[in-house]
């Protein structure tokens, strides 16, 4: 499970990696994979980290792995623009690393914002667990060494508001 920690740590530090607000102007990808026009990023693993270096956060295991983020308004208005969290605020990240060169891992995963009151919010879903406070990730599933693995499957699964 320490793969699967360190994979869901990579991908989750999308919350703390870009602290500045954005440049929109420019549009399109930029050079570590970032689309914020768009609200995306596809790209090597190793550009999460705004550094190419290799590595993500100092680690190499998964620097080549393939990663895709997706993030709605509400997720970016919220954490680029000062505005107020919503239950239409959710993110998604799917890691691919089953390849030659990759960490051999594929992860999926699916995270909703609920508020500080986590399994007390109205907004809480029956099967996710909490993660960064006022989050909760509604699916987490994925391989390693060939073995499909569930951390969490909620009930309704889909993204946006109740």
């Amino acid at each position: 499970m320490k793969a699967k920690a360190i994979a869901f740590l990579m991908a989750s530090m999308f919350l703390a990696t870009v602290t500045a607000v954005p440049v929109y102007a420019k549009g399109g990808f930029d050079q570590f994979g970032y689309n914020y026009q768009a609200r995306i990023f596809v790209g090597k693993a190793d550009g999460v980290d705004r550094v190419l270096d290799g590595a993500v956060w100092g680690d190499p295991t998964y620097a080549n792995d393939h990663l895709v983020m997706k993030w709605s308004k509400a997720w970016d208005d919220a954490r680029f623009h000062g505005a107020p969290w919503t239950p239409e605020a959710w993110c998604t990240n799917e890691w691919n690393g089953a390849f030659e060169g990759g960490s051999g891992e594929v992860w999926h995963y699916k995270i909703i914002w609920v508020g500080p009151e986590l399994e007390d919010s109205t907004y809480w879903r029956e099967g996710g667990y909490p993660v960064w406070g006022q989050f909760e990730v509604i699916m987490d599933q994925g391989t390693v060494d060939g073995k499909h693995i569930w951390g969490a499957l909620a009930t309704p699964n889909g993204l946006g508001g109740p």
